[in-house]
């Protein structure tokens, strides 16, 4: 291992496939979508989501759990298993050498419309002083830091539904530049929560329509998609200067070797149609691994289920890789997480590697012809050997982040 090298060290997460990473995988691996009519979106013209079930917040905020909002209390959880994982304890560690980057595409508007109810009618002195603190981005790292004594930097990224992928680049960059040892990152959203979040996608045509079929409704490269499907949830890697895990005898699950961002500069909310933000992201990464494209043995794609984004992001994948690595799209199984979507990908990256394996695309039934991709569907693919994932994630404003993980 090079001096500079950053290594993951413990996994959490929280997804509507299942609380904490193992129910994570195997929920991936099944292939079995978890979309389904919301009650808490009922009268909607998008009436259904991938939500989270069974999930208690007073099992990570025994104290605070009503003061912070859904997507706070997601990040926590994510945050103690990963440090678990880690075997990692906070009374033990140098505080001010620990940072914690989050992504929030949107923070939490599920209180919103109560809220500002109130002031229409006249009351805005019942206006609850909470509403402020649930919500706003930065409060998903500052909760964290709380709670576990993280004293080093603290910040949110917000880079639309790349946020999560952004967030652990940044904090890679944050132990490369001697700043952190360890660094808690990833990403974490309650989208589905806030009815507004649901109107306004589909005032952007951005969800799929398929109310007759939730569970089929996400279904990324395929031929039939019509958009993606909200979920919600939170993904979290403990990243760690290699020297630093090695000394405390902790054994890497992964080296994060490469890391790209870029920005189409095309339009608010289409990805250039060829591409090629993604491709500069996908190829920074590569570089700064020192990898070139034949390197890679699988992605983990973006892949929304809307039209135009997995058309472009296609493109990008076989422009850049023409040995045609297998492809996967947690978001058929999971639905869209927003700013915890590339966070909870990163997780399944790091896991497609430990186990050699690679979940199925779920809803995959008639291939679009306009893309030429090895999705895989059905059942997961064994790939022995696996030595390299690259995990995409792409936002509205052109965001484009690429993540590239290596084995050990």
């Amino acid at each position: 291992m090079r001096r500079d090298d950053v290594v993951v060290t413990g996994l959490g997460a929280v997804s509507p496939a299942g609380i904490g990473v193992d129910a994570t995988w195997q929920g991936l691996c099944a292939g079995v979508p978890t979309a389904r009519t919301d009650p808490e979106l009922a009268g909607l013209p998008v009436d259904f989501s991938c939500a989270v079930d069974g999930f208690d917040p007073r099992t990570a905020l025994p104290r605070r759990a009503s003061r912070v909002g859904r997507f706070v209390q997601f990040g926590v959880a994510a945050v103690r298993e990963a440090l678990r994982d880690a075997g990692l304890d906070p009374a033990e560690w140098d505080a001010d050498r620990v940072g914690v980057v989050m992504g929030v595409g949107a923070s939490a508007m599920d209180g919103w419309l109560e809220q500002g109810a109130k002031v229409l009618e006249g009351r805005p002195e019942t206006v609850s002083p909470l509403a402020l603190l649930r919500s706003i981005p930065n409060m998903a790292s500052a909760e964290i830091a709380l709670a576990v004594t993280a004293r080093g930097p603290n910040l949110v990224t917000s880079t639309a539904c790349a946020s999560g992928a952004t967030a652990i680049g940044v904090a890679r960059d944050l132990i490369r530049s001697g700043t952190c040892d360890i660094v808690l990152a990833g990403g974490t959203e309650a989208p589905r929560a806030a009815v507004l979040t649901s109107v306004t996608f589909t005032q952007l045509t951005a969800l799929s329509r398929r109310r007759d079929d939730p569970a089929g409704a996400s279904r990324p490269f395929e031929a039939d998609r019509d958009g993606f499907v909200l979920g919600e949830g939170a993904g979290v890697l403990v990243l760690e200067r290699a020297e630093h895990a090695r000394g405390r005898g902790a054994v890497p699950l992964a080296r994060l070797a490469g890391y790209g961002a870029s920005c189409d500069a095309y339009h608010v909310t289409a990805p250039c149609p060829d591409g090629v933000g993604t491709v500069r992201a996908m190829g920074a990464a590569l570089a700064d691994a020192g990898l070139g494209p034949g390197d890679v043995d699988h992605v983990n794609a973006h892949g929304t289920g809307t039209r135009l984004n997995d058309l472009a992001e296609a493109r990008a994948v076989r422009a850049l890789f023409p040995h045609d690595p297998p492809v996967t799209a947690p978001k058929s199984v999971i639905g869209h997480a927003i700013g915890g979507a590339g966070a909870i990908e990163a997780v399944a990256s790091v896991l497609s590697l430990r186990y050699g394996l690679v979940p199925p695309t779920a809803n995959y039934d008639r291939p679009d012809p306009e893309i030429d991709l090895d999705v895989v569907h059905k059942v997961p693919r064994p790939i022995p050997l696996m030595r390299t994932v690259l995990s995409n994630s792409c936002g509205f404003g052109g965001h484009n982040a690429a993540l590239l993980f290596t084995a050990g």
